[in-house]
C-alpha cells in the first residue's frame, strides 16, 4: 500500500473481486438491461455463426442484396437476390417466397461443378451438390436465419470451405 490508507489503482487491479465489486457490477448490469438490453436472438445468432468449421474456413463477403422488380398482376412473387464473394468462389442465391413462412432458394456458384452446398440453420442443415453448371436448389425452406457453407470438390486441391455471412430468409 501507499503511504495513504487507500490502495493504489495498480493494487486494486491486482486484488481479488470482493462483495462490493460484485454489487457494483450487478447494479451496472441492471442499468444496461434497462437502457440497452441484448437484442432478441443475438446469442443464438452468435452461437450459430461461431463454429469449429469457421476457424478453418474462408469467409465470403456479402456483395449485394436487393429486391428484384416484380411483374404486374395478381400473382406477384417476392424475390430477393444476394451475392457472396470470396477469394475462390462467387455465389448468387435467389430467394423466392413460396408462402408467409417458406421460401425457395435457387443458387449458382462459380466455379461450381461438384461444390457441396450446405444450408445451415439454427435447427439443422440441408446439403446438396452443385451441378456441372454450378446450379443448386433448396426447393422448400422455412424462413429464418441461414448461412451457406460451400465445400470445393476433393479434386480442387487444398482449398478451404467458404462460409457466407448469415442472412435472414
Amino acid at each position: 500500500m501507499t503511504s495513504s490508507s487507500r490502495p493504489s489503482l495498480d493494487e486494486l487491479a491486482a486484488g481479488e473481486i470482493d462483495t462490493a465489486d460484485v454489487a457494483v457490477l450487478a447494479a451496472l448490469r441492471g442499468v444496461y438491461d434497462a437502457l440497452d438490453p441484448v437484442p432478441a436472438g443475438l446469442v443464438d445468432r452468435i452461437n450459430f455463426g461461431i463454429t469449429l468449421d469457421a476457424l478453418h474456413a474462408e469467409i465470403a463477403e456479402l456483395q449485394r442484396s436487393g429486391e428484384l422488380a416484380g411483374v404486374r398482376g395478381e400473382d406477384v412473387t417476392e424475390t430477393q437476390t444476394v451475392t457472396f464473394t470470396s477469394a475462390h468462389l462467387t455465389t448468387m442465391v435467389t430467394i423466392t417466397a413460396l408462402s408467409a413462412d417458406r421460401v425457395r432458394l435457387d443458387g449458382w456458384v462459380v466455379p461450381g461443378a461438384g461444390v457441396t452446398v450446405e444450408l445451415r440453420r439454427v435447427n439443422g442443415s440441408q446439403t446438396t451438390t452443385a451441378d456441372a453448371d454450378g446450379r443448386f436448389v433448396f426447393a422448400d425452406v422455412a424462413r429464418g436465419l441461414a448461412q451457406f457453407v460451400l465445400r470445393p470438390p476433393d479434386d480442387a486441391g487444398e482449398k478451404p470451405p467458404v462460409i457466407t455471412p448469415s442472412v435472414e430468409l
